[in-house]
């Protein structure tokens, strides 16, 4: 049976930044995946995920997401890959929108430089945007997008190239902990390490099934619309959120849509998305490409009366799946029974753009470093409390 320091168990976002990070600081490192990351199957994919520093869901996130702006341009660096297009990010919403009042409070806090937009600004600057009367702007220019693909694909070369061995397309079937440390078994073996760090994503509960009473994932769907016209001012823009001022029931995600410049030329299309938590769904390892009906409630509701350059067609949609708790808060914590266990999910659907600098205050944790980064925001009793438990 093979010996190491930690096992990795997912290689998505989370997993893949805690692999680099751990074999960077020289712990040996086996990461494991039933697939072969990065892949289209989990929450790590879709070409473009939105980053930006003033953080809507909590003032918490803001030192993560600035570590990890650090940490892109590091392994940028290191890989000759481009991850990070500081592009800006635009927040549109009601002046009393609560989303906004918490960007806007962690701007102020943290000091991050920004705009503040009236309804007449945003219309001369941004014309690609038909937005009611009500509506004000948040302008961040060191927001953006990283390539989530891409990412992945650097962070596990540059922990194979530190020397971790990666066990890709096997199937953890079960794990055991005990005074020795742990021991996972595979489909096609058994790994033994002193610690063990689950970022298994929507497959977390087939491996924690305690955390079946506060983890759900949700299937989420991505579009790319044409552009029936201003191809330049559409590449130019920044990236976008959309929130029309509703809260999602049980959820502190905005009610509203999101989206990108054209990223990918004239025939590439803008991609937006919205949130859905109607329904629990779960990983089979297959796409679910979007129902008409769900396309026509994104083409009446979001593309048609606020973005009026695209076509309601789409060219093409993904879908990914979000594994969330009730407050959309992460867990970050220790396994309840096992101290040689690190749980890290859920990332409810915002964590890409804080995955570099998680996986670092993960391997510090578990090579016995405090963490530069305060990670007591994310324990499973802050969870709970926010879900109402």
């Amino acid at each position: 049976m093979r010996t190491s320091d930690v096992i990795v168990v997912g290689l998505g976002a989370m997993g893949s930044a805690a692999c680099r990070a751990l074999a960077a600081r020289g712990a040996s490192v086996v990461g494991i995946d039933r697939y072969a990351p990065p892949h289209p199957l989990g929450s790590t994919h879709g070409d473009t995920r939105i980053t930006r520093l003033a953080i809507g869901e909590g003032r918490e996130y803001v030192p993560l997401v600035r570590r990890s702006h650090r940490l892109w341009r590091e392994i940028e660096r290191q890989t000759g890959t481009r991850l990070l297009t500081q592009a800006g990010v635009l927040v549109l919403a009601p002046a009393a929108s609560p989303f906004l009042a918490e960007t806007l409070g962690a701007a102020a806090t943290h000091a991050i430089p920004h705009e503040r937009l009236t309804h007449a600004e945003i219309g001369a600057r941004f014309p690609m945007f038909q937005v009611r009367e009500d509506t004000v702007g948040y302008h961040e220019p060191e927001g953006g997008y990283v390539r989530p693909e891409a990412a992945v694909a650097a962070q596990l070369d540059l922990a194979r190239r530190h020397g971790a061995q990666l066990r890709l397309g096997e199937r953890v079937d079960r794990w055991r902990a005990g005074a020795g440390g742990v021991t996972v078994t595979t489909d096609a073996g058994s790994y033994a390490a002193g610690r063990l760090l689950l970022c298994a994503g929507a497959w977390v509960t087939e491996l924690f099934p305690e955390g079946r009473d506060m983890f759900a994932v949700y299937r989420q769907l991505m579009y790319w619309w044409p552009i029936d016209r201003g191809y330049e001012q559409l590449r130019d823009m920044p990236a976008f959120v959309c929130d029309l001022g509703g809260v999602q029931d049980g959820f502190v995600h905005l009610d509203g849509f999101y989206g990108f410049p054209a990223v990918d030329g004239p025939a590439g299309g803008v991609k937006l998305a919205a949130e859905s938590f109607e329904a629990p769904s779960g990983p089979d390892g297959r796409q679910h490409p979007p129902t008409g009906s769900e396309i026509e409630r994104i083409a009446r509701g979001y593309v048609a009366p606020y973005l009026p350059w695209l076509g309601t067609q789409p060219l093409r949609a993904a879908s990914c799946l979000y594994t969330s708790t009730r407050g959309c808060r992460f867990v970050i914590d220790r396994h309840p029974g096992h101290e040689s266990v690190l749980i890290v999910s859920a990332c409810s659907g915002h964590g890409f753009k804080h995955s570099p600098a998680i996986g670092e205050a993960v391997a510090q944790w578990l090579t016995e470093d405090e963490p530069d980064i305060d990670l007591s925001p994310f324990s499973f009793d802050r969870a709970r409390r926010a879900a109402g438990g």
